[in-house]
């Protein structure tokens, strides 16, 4: 399937007879996904030593919030092998797994849904991805960090739960909507350990907030052209550098004025290429093609 093609909905899903071992990403907006051209290419590659990989292929689905809890039974009686879940799932349907690994109980959020005879049970790549990415893209450790990460939800989640089990020195959060920062910082507050853990308004940024800090936008604002970015990086300390999750549009606003600042900065492709990699091992259980998925990845948005 290429980025081109439309995603299926879940009218097709209630029809759906694929014969072989079919993965999907699932989400809304889901259009601009580069996860179909990057997973069925490492399906190709491992198909030519592994032929138990030749009828698998990965599909990208438009599923609104309150259809998942349909969903989700839907693609497991169709035989799904397993899910990705991007914006707005990954939190939503944590409630809806029959097991979950210890991230995704510690994030409330997963990205990855492995079938089970019983269910789904949900893990969470995201952090993996992150933290993989931070290191090749910019040379950046989380261990000992100072970190402001933009965005409360699933996403968020997952990377400032492996901030902070990555000994990060200390995390702010920035969102624009309190009660969902209020809630993530109550259920962050115990592995927080010896870091900092701290909280703020992104449209008022404290004095507080530390300089030299790595900065990770988590938010969806970017995902349009017209998006404005999530904060000001004049209104904070100069940062280290500034990762953005987004990967399409390559440059956000964000990006932009970091590159102008004379920043290090780097966008999600890497992420979510590691992430994908990892969530395809656990699927599979073989050994995957990360650098088969970069050359997709880069050859899919060079073409979108």
């Amino acid at each position: 399937m290429s980025v081109a093609e439309p995603p299926h909905t879940l009218a097709d899903l209630a029809s759906w007879s694929f014969a072989g071992p079919a993965l999907a990403v699932v989400g809304r907006p889901v259009a601009h996904s580069l996860s179909p051209a990057i997973h069925n290419a490492a399906l190709a590659w491992m198909a030519r030593a592994q032929p138990r990989f030749r009828d698998w292929r990965y599909f990208k689905f438009d599923i609104a919030p309150d259809e998942l809890p349909q969903a989700l039974p839907l693609f497991h009686r169709k035989n799904f092998h397993g899910l990705n879940l991007t914006v707005p799932h990954k939190a939503l349907a944590v409630a809806l797994l029959e097991a979950g690994d210890n991230f995704v109980r510690a994030a409330g959020a997963a990205n990855t849904l492995i079938r089970t005879e019983a269910g789904w049970r949900g893990a969470n790549t995201d952090g993996y991805g992150l933290a993989t990415a931070l290191q090749e893209e910019l040379g950046a450790k989380l261990a000992g960090a100072k970190v402001i990460l933009l965005g409360a939800g699933g996403a968020a989640r997952g990377a400032a739960v492996e901030c902070l089990r990555s000994g990060c020195a200390e995390l702010w959060i920035g969102n624009r909507t309190q009660a969902t920062l209020t809630t993530l910082l109550e259920e962050l507050a115990p592995l927080a350990a010896k870091a900092g853990l701290h909280g703020f308004d992104l449209a008022r940024p404290p004095a507080g907030l530390p300089a030299a800090a790595l900065v990770i936008n988590a938010t969806s604002l970017g995902l349009k052209p017209e998006d404005a970015a999530p904060i000001d990086l004049e209104e904070i300390p100069r940062p280290a550098c500034v990762y953005d999750m987004i990967y399409r549009p390559p440059q956000t606003a964000l990006l932009r004025q970091a590159a102008a600042l004379g920043l290090a900065t780097a966008n999600g492709l890497s992420m979510l290429v590691h992430q994908g990699a990892r969530s395809l091992e656990l699927w599979t259980g073989a050994a995957v093609p990360v650098s088969v998925m970069h050359d997709a990845a880069r050859a899919a948005l060079s073409s979108a």
